[in-house]
């Protein structure tokens, strides 16, 4: 199926770019909007990708870019799963089958694939930010051009998204942002009244005889500046009493919706009337996430993202020919399934996620111990200081975090957390390079920018023994914070005793001795090591392997040994190589003023792209062969 690529109905096989959009007529807008669906449903059932989002603004999209002149107009997505249709309609038609894709369409709005994205995304919460300073930009610039962010209601709860509407409201830069409810999480009932509100405040009419209303009064001497205070209070009183809109308006948006995001002729006709309103707005829409296709639309958390082959009318998974029934459990799983083993036996723990109980595996400890798990939101940095206001109070803390989005708390682990020398444990999910996700959600820095925090262990298991033994210890630990990183995927498939047992904090393990080549690995990746030595040992070429566990503390007494008996040191993790565990190792050995040679394998000092994990590992020489060919070089063995 590699080579399948869907086709197109007639109005859709037509658009090569908004300018070709804007040659329909506006009753031809809601069967391009079919075609347009049917077009992702048709891909996504065979290659994959995230699903649900981008259903459900499909003719949000379709209304945009038929009413504003983009790329010129920036329009600015938040997250980037819901811009789907928005590739599609830009030129990318052709080439949306590689979505994903090694060297094909990233899956996220990337500034460097068209000019129509205006700004790269991939976390969430920050469309309203690169909103305002565009916003700020044009007025200085005086280039008239129009802004529209669209931010989903969950990145709402995201901080960032308050600031800048904060802001924002402050400037009174003119700009649009539309806020797509998709889980009626603001105001869960639409009624006939709402929608006529709506029809009635988006218009040229109203609006005019609002602002003309408001001169009037303030030309009136001695009450008309009073009077024209008190209709600006009943203005904002009726719309709040009657809308869910009171909270935007207090930030100094001029508020507009509830609206149905699936009529795209009142969604266009919303937009034409809103372009000539100044000032910051917001359109409130509500829509369906999955929107038109019924799997999606009933299981919303399933259909997020779909990675396998799927029957486009049932839903249900396509056989695949390398699946197992007899796979490893993800490392994720591996952990959910330990942590609530632990929280039988300690009471103290408990556990929270910003907003990813399925990607962190979290939902079973939320399931067995309801009233000690928490998804907090998207809002990264309240979910660490959270964990740190519950260890303050003698309760062991789990948070369970994707290494990307951990970045964006760096500053509550120092100032809430390290300073404190309070003993959170940091489980960090999606270390390392994740896939077709690409470089948004790689998580290749957590070591660098970990290791230089004091009070806060950094280990990384190889296997998934080692990661429920490294979270009982964690578990039992009080004097420092602890880090434990594990990868995206599926773990090695061994045998797991029952039984938790202590690791000692700070101390490796040998894997496998002789040669003059000495790899020290940190992380999973130590399996490709072992594959790596495997396939030199039947070359007859023997090579030292020890599993380091620990960046901080680095197991010296183990590095001192390896020293003594091997001629050259490689270290390896899947990370960044600045900084990081080999950084880490490199020191040492300059400190020892050794004459022992120190080779650092690992992520290069540049933008990965995506594709698979074994792609990508590959491609920077981590995989086996790379390693199979650091070896030989170091020994002077060159193979051509």
């Amino acid at each position: 199926m590699e080579s399948y690529k869907p086709v197109p109905g007639p109005l859709l096989g037509k658009i090569n770019s908004p300018d070709d959009l804007k040659k329909l007529k506006p009753e031809q807008l809601q069967d391009l909007c079919d075609e347009l669906r049917e077009f992702i449903i048709d891909t996504v059932s065979v290659y994959g990708g995230h699903f649900g989002a981008s259903l459900g603004v499909i003719e949000l999209t379709v209304a945009l870019h038929y009413t504003y002149n983009t790329p010129t107009d920036k329009l600015i997505w938040d997250v980037g799963h819901q811009a789907y249709g928005h590739k599609i309609l830009t030129g990318r038609r052709e080439d949306f089958y590689t979505n994903r894709k090694y060297k094909g369409l990233s899956g996220f709005p990337n500034r460097s694939e068209s000019e129509y994205d205006a700004f790269g995304v991939g976390h969430s919460s920050t469309s309203i930010s690169a909103g305002l300073g565009m916003a700020i930009a044009r007025d200085l610039d005086k280039s008239g051009k129009k802004i529209v962010s669209v931010i989903g209601d969950g990145a709402m709860t995201g901080g960032m998204a308050f600031e800048a509407m904060n802001n924002a409201g402050a400037l009174k830069s003119d700009m649009l942002v539309v806020l797509n409810d998709n889980n009626m999480s603001i105001d869960p009932n639409v009624g006939a009244l709402k929608e006529y509100l709506a029809e009635i405040t988006t218009t040229k009419t109203f609006n005019k005889l609002r602002d003309e209303i408001y001169d009037l009064l303030g030309h009136l001497k001695g009450a008309g500046e009073k009077m024209r205070k008190v209709a600006s209070k009943l203005e904002r009183a009726a719309t709040a009493a009657i809308t869910p809109g009171a909270l935007f308006q207090a930030l100094g948006f001029k508020y507009y919706g509830p609206v149905d995001g699936h009529n795209v002729d009142a969604l266009r006709r919303h937009l034409e009337d809103l372009r000539t309103v100044s000032g910051p707005k917001l359109l409130h829409i509500v829509t369906v996430k999955g929107k038109g296709f019924a799997p999606a639309e009933r299981e919303q958390t399933k259909w997020h993202a779909q990675s396998s082959p799927f029957d486009k009318i049932t839903g249900k998974s396509l056989p695949q020919k390398t699946t197992s029934s007899n796979q490893p459990p993800k490392y994720q799983d591996v952990f959910g399934e330990a942590l609530v083993e632990l929280a039988a036996k300690n009471e103290n723990i408990v556990a929270m996620t910003p907003a990813m109980p399925s990607g962190s595996s979290l939902w079973p400890m939320m399931k067995t111990f309801p009233d000690r798990a928490f998804d907090v939101g998207i809002a990264e940095q309240h979910a660490v200081t959270f964990a740190a206001g519950l260890a303050a109070e003698g309760k062991k803390a789990f948070a369970a975090l994707y290494s990307t989005f951990l970045q964006r708390a760096y500053d509550q682990v120092i100032h809430d957390v390290a300073i404190q020398n309070l003993p959170v444990v940091f489980c960090i999910d999606r270390a390392g390079l994740v896939g077709a996700d690409g470089p948004t959600h790689h998580g290749l820095y957590d070591v660098s920018y970990l290791r230089a925090v004091p009070n806060l262990i950094v280990s990384s298991p190889m296997d998934e023994q080692d990661l429920r033994d490294m979270m009982y210890t964690a578990s039992e630990y009080e004097n420092a914070a602890w880090a434990i990183r594990y990868p995206r995927g599926r773990s090695t498939g061994m045998e797991v005793r029952e039984e938790f047992k202590k690791t000692e904090i700070g101390k490796g393990r040998v894997i496998r001795e002789g040669g003059k080549v000495a790899v020290l690995s940190f992380g999973p990746i130590g399996n490709y090591v072992s594959e790596a030595t495997n396939t030199l040992a039947a070359e007859g070429i023997e090579t030292g392997h020890f599993d380091m566990r620990y960046a901080k503390p680095l197991d010296t007494e183990m590095i001192d040994y390896v020293l003594a008996r091997y001629d050259q040191i490689i270290t390896i993790e899947d990370g960044t190589k600045l900084g990081g565990f080999g950084s880490a190792v490199a020191e040492y050995v300059a400190e020892k003023g050794v004459g022992v040679p120190v080779k650092i394998m690992g992520t290069p000092d540049t933008i990965i792209e995506h594709g698979t994990q074994r792609e990508l590992h590959d491609e920077v020489g981590l995989g086996p062969d790379g390693i199979v060919k650091e070896v030989r070089k170091r020994l002077g063995i060159f193979v051509g």
